[in-house]
């Protein structure tokens, strides 16, 4: 029989993308004796912004078997237990996206359910003032999970704040010490097999040639391989996500270390600040249709939280996806494969559902046409409920102060986002398909949070007395306020792992 398996791949760039892809499939692939080859080169730079992350990024770090502490260490990292976001439903007005579950359901009875009906007669706070993740956060203190599984602090979740090219670079030490090769050039030509139309082999500037069974494109929005050799096509979404542009420069803290990122609204965008040990991170995405980019710039160095470290780096993107993720022998990861705005930290949470993807169904040199059009079918459904959550930020907004906040109420929705608020406004109901990122209570605190109000309330919550629900809330409340002050502020926490105590 004719062996087939996959025993050369190449990965065209490095950076997060890049690197993660590298130190992945070298852990899993090694007992395969799969060669893997990263291309890149010191003289193109790596966008390297990408600094928050989502709870994943903890379950991806554990998965190689990486200690996690040395990964924080290394990567100048701190803890995230959610957003906040400010003057996005309206100015002067807040709310947060927090991580980790709120209360717990009653007789089958959904926990929103049975506080909506507390909420819409007057008798329960904001949807945050149970949860524990909230809490914390509003108080600047976290701790990892602990006190056994009866207790509320056993369920803590975070993610973590990062040094994105410091992330990128222990991820190569990872990599490298697992075999992964790195090749220091640029690619200037890209050979397709004429009968297959596949990647053939890659030719370096420096005359060196690559030859792999499978490649991976992290070249970054160039898309070297997958849109630059393969032609795939790129579905842009302006429509929808009218955002075209970012400038980011790290600053000195002003003090403090806050465990959430913060996302203010502005006059045609959106400023993001990202606490780090060592800095903190912030970047402006705005409509450039609405703002120029001197403008855009002098409205983010105007209101950094300390002296800034850098020049502003400028970045230009089209939000939306490439029609095919994988494309003939080609997987594309990052920014090669499609993007979206930062909002909700979810760039780097796609790199790692690709690799996943990729792993879960890994291919021969056949290339199974059925294993393609399921990951692509995959990637772009994540892509699209992804894309919905950042959408409704925008159009669900009582904003109209500026003309780019008029613009972004009469948006035109997606089929697949009014069937959501249309399901929400009725009853409070929320659904969700199978692996979705972004679970029913993410979609729940943002529907609240950006105002949207529903008629009623599900009429199961009915089943449950008043005031057995009312006595459930107030205990609830007052648990969730304990716990947070019994947790360490998180500059006290974060002092003590960097100390190695």
């Amino acid at each position: 029989m004719t062996d087939k398996r996959i025993r050369r791949i190449a990965i065209v760039g490095g950076g997060t993308a890049g690197w993660m892809a590298a130190a992945a499939l070298g852990h899993f692939l090694k007992p395969l004796g799969t060669s893997i080859e990263l291309i890149e080169s010191e003289e193109i730079g790596t966008i390297g912004v990408g600094e928050a992350t989502i709870p994943p990024i903890i379950s991806f770090i554990r998965s190689l078997g990486m200690d996690e502490d040395e990964v924080i260490r290394a990567s100048q990292a701190t803890f995230k237990l959610g957003i906040e976001f400010r003057d996005w439903t309206r100015l002067g007005h807040s709310y947060v996206h927090p991580f980790g579950q709120t209360g717990y359901d009653v007789e089958g009875v959904p926990f929103f359910a049975w506080w909506l009906r507390a909420r819409q007669a007057g008798r329960a706070g904001r949807l945050e003032d149970y949860s524990l993740m909230a809490a914390a956060l509003a108080k600047g203190r976290f701790m990892r999970p602990g006190q056994g599984p009866a207790s509320p602090l056993s369920g803590i979740t975070y993610a973590l704040h990062f040094d994105a090219a410091l992330f990128a670079a222990h991820l190569r030490r990872f990599a490298e010490a697992g075999g992964v090769s790195r090749i220091e050039g640029k690619v200037s030509h890209v050979e397709l097999d004429p009968e297959r139309g596949h990647i053939g082999r890659l030719r370096l500037e420096n005359g060196e040639t690559v030859a792999a069974d499978l490649y991976i494109d992290c070249s970054g929005f160039r898309g070297l391989l997958i849109e630059g050799a393969l032609k795939t096509g790129y579905d842009d979404w302006n429509t929808w996500l009218p955002c075209d542009r970012a400038v980011a420069v790290p600053s000195q803290d002003a003090g403090g270390l806050a465990a959430h990122t913060l996302t203010v609204a502005r006059e045609a965008g959106w400023q993001w600040q990202i606490p780090l040990r060592h800095r903190t991170g912030n970047g402006h995405v705005y409509c450039s249709g609405f703002i120029s980019d001197d403008d855009a710039t002098q409205a983010l160095l105007g209101r950094l939280p300390g002296a800034a470290l850098k020049a502003p780096l400028h970045l230009k993107f089209v939000t939306g996806r490439r029609r095919q993720a994988w494309n003939r022998n080609c997987v594309a990861l990052g920014l090669a494969s499609g993007f979206l705005e930062p909002l909700e930290s979810t760039g780097i949470h796609l790199i790692h559902r690709g690799i996943g993807l990729l792993l879960s169904l890994f291919p021969n040199r056949d290339f199974e046409p059925a294993d393609i059009a399921r990951y692509n079918r995959v990637m772009a459904s994540e892509h699209e409920r992804i894309r919905d959550f950042l959408m409704l930020h925008y159009v669900m907004t009582e904003r109209d102060d500026t003309p780019f906040w008029r613009h972004c109420r009469n948006l035109p929705l997606p089929d697949s986002l009014r069937e959501r608020l249309e399901l929400f406004q009725g009853y409070g109901r929320v659904v969700q398909d199978d692996n979705e990122l972004f679970p029913v209570q993410s979609w729940q605190y943002v529907m609240t949070g950006q105002g949207v109000v529903p008629r009623g309330y599900d009429p199961m919550a009915d089943r449950i007395d008043p005031a057995h629900a009312q006595k459930l809330l107030d205990e609830l409340r007052t648990v969730v306020g304990r716990c947070a002050e019994y947790m360490p502020p998180h500059k006290a926490f974060i002092d003590r792992l960097y100390s190695g105590l």
